[in-house]
């Protein structure tokens, strides 16, 4: 049986830099894209042979905003991907949108491409805080997005949301949560998320200054225990922390992640896993585009304990747990054996417990658990 493989193409390309965005993204020419996309492709055609016994079960177009670059180089990968590898029939297939860089066209090449699932990034929906997070599009926009992506028959949409933002109230989010649970049809998927302050950013240097404050610690758990209640309402199932889906809409190409499914990542700063070596391509876009076969960072080859680490603290992500009879298949030891002072501690603590689902014994983290989740997980680093 082939092993499953998930590929990621990282394309950094944005309109505008958001105020709080730190990830390897930045807005460029179009030539520059052109000659991306062309090194993005060599790079996934000349590496395709070292996974040809692997079925890709999902790829995922990130970055960025991929729908900042031209469609027919998303539709050129696409057919690449289908030419060299071996693909799953079913193979989820997703691209991240932003309103205000996607039309009709655009969405119907996707559409002819073989890409089955959208994500979309809203972040809020009042126009108000749309402006304050540096974002390019309103909520009219959005709405025109989806809603032309629903005529063109795509049926499995994401809606990325952020809350604790620059002086947004508990009241004001859930005015956003609302008006998204009142599409019609519903999205599939919700990814709902708080604003992390990372360093470097406008809105970090801001804040420094005193020149935005944002919500407390309480408010910001405030929004966060709206979210579960909101959505569990409206029939949305949690099935990560910050992830909910309706029956059988979980993406699965984030799931593979978070239980170790081998991935190859393609472009700049794209990083990989596969058979327990972890590695990552240059992040010098010059570099990339000269070279996208150049030889890759090898960041560690992992160990058995660093795998089991993993296998821990990315599996207890997921609401359904860890399955201890899969950590012993894997790794031929009881989890007991490994991690059983920690497991006893935090069940004593009141922030894992064990159930059986089907005769299968699993450890998952309680409600409280989730809460202080980081805190958790960090216990399973082993010395």
């Amino acid at each position: 049986m082939k092993q499953k493989l998930e590929l990621y193409f990282h394309i950094p390309f944005c309109e505008r830099k958001c105020l709080y965005c730190d990830f390897l993204s930045a807005p460029a020419t179009e030539q520059t894209k052109e000659q991306y996309m062309e090194a993005l492709l060599t790079e996934l055609v000349g590496s395709a042979k070292q996974y040809k016994e692997m079925v890709v079960e999902t790829v995922f177009f990130g970055g960025g905003t991929p729908s900042t670059v031209d469609a027919k180089y998303i539709k050129e990968i696409c057919l690449a991907i289908r030419e060299h590898f071996f693909v799953s029939e079913d193979a989820e297939i997703t691209i991240e949108i932003n309103p205000g860089t996607v039309n009709r066209d655009k969405l119907k090449e996707y559409r002819s491409a073989g890409i089955n699932r959208l994500s979309i990034g809203l972040q809020s929906a009042l126009d108000e805080e749309l402006k304050r997070l540096g974002r390019i599009h309103t909520w009219a926009e959005f709405l025109e997005t989806y809603n032309t992506a629903r005529e063109l028959g795509f049926d499995n949409i994401n809606v990325d949301l952020m809350s604790a933002l620059p002086g947004q109230s508990a009241e004001d989010y859930e005015r956003s949560l609302q008006k998204v649970l009142a599409l019609t049809p519903s999205p599939e998927h919700i990814s709902a998320y708080s604003l992390i302050l990372e360093e470097g950013t406008p809105f970090y240097r801001m804040h420094k200054a005193g020149e935005i404050s944002f919500p407390t610690e309480e408010e910001d758990r405030a929004m966060y225990h709206l979210t579960k209640e909101v959505l569990a309402e409206a029939g949305y199932q949690r099935y990560e922390i910050s992830n909910y889906a309706l029956p059988g809409k979980e993406c699965r190409h984030n799931s593979g992640y978070w239980r170790r499914v081998n991935y190859v990542g393609y472009g700049i700063g794209a990083a990989s896993l596969v058979q327990g070596q972890r590695f990552q391509n240059t992040e010098e876009l010059g570099s990339y585009i000269s070279n996208p076969l150049g030889e890759k960072q090898v960041i560690e080859q992992l160990t058995e304990e660093d795998c089991m680490e993993e296998f821990m603290f990315l599996g207890l992500r997921m609401i359904t747990g860890i399955s201890t009879g899969e950590f012993e298949q894997i790794f031929e030891i009881p989890v007991e054996e490994v991690f059983g002072e920690v497991i006893e501690k935090n069940i004593r603590d009141g922030l894992l417990e064990r159930f059986w689902v089907e005769g299968e014994e699993r450890i998952r983290l309680t409600e409280t658990g989730l809460n202080v989740s980081n805190y958790v997980m960090a216990q399973f680093l082993l010395d």
